[in-house]
């Protein structure tokens, strides 16, 4: 007689903080990308060496650089608030963080016509309405009785 036995893996839940800050980290990673594959065009390129940003008004200086960085920081610590905050606020945070980002990214499409643009940005929207239903899906509280 022969007997065949076959490895089951155990899938094991993943706590939701944890999805969260990998779905940040990885939209974070993908916006860096698309903004670096940025500069390989020339017209960004060249408006960057001009101290512009490409088919904007934008001048490149300390303003601009600030309120960059002041509209990115956000994004940046989801990642390590998605582990810190308490559920409920977290869960919040996540949905209106998600959504502000999500609405701002489809806004900067809007007139592009390079592709990985569009996708970069599609992969993006995708990765922040998963934060945005993972967050809305928190598990609620478990009642305790004594």
């Amino acid at each position: 007689m022969r007997t065949t036995t076959t490895r089951q893996y155990r899938d094991t839940q993943v706590d939701v903080r944890f999805v969260l800050c990998a779905l940040w980290s990885t939209m974070l990673f993908v916006f860096a990308y698309v903004d670096i594959f940025g500069f390989y065009r020339a017209d960004v390129l060249g408006a960057a060496l001009d101290g512009r940003m490409a088919a904007t008004s934008f001048t490149v200086d300390q303003t601009f650089l600030t309120l960059t960085l002041v509209y990115l920081l956000p994004s940046i610590l989801m990642v390590v608030l998605s582990l810190l905050l308490r559920p409920r606020v977290n869960r919040v945070v996540n949905i209106v963080a998600g959504l502000f980002y999500m609405i701002t990214i489809i806004a900067s499409c809007i007139g592009e016509t390079w592709a990985y643009y569009i996708l970069g940005s599609l992969v993006e929207a995708t990765l922040l309405a998963a934060v945005i239903r993972v967050a809305w899906k928190w598990p609620p509280p478990r009642l305790v009785t004594t």
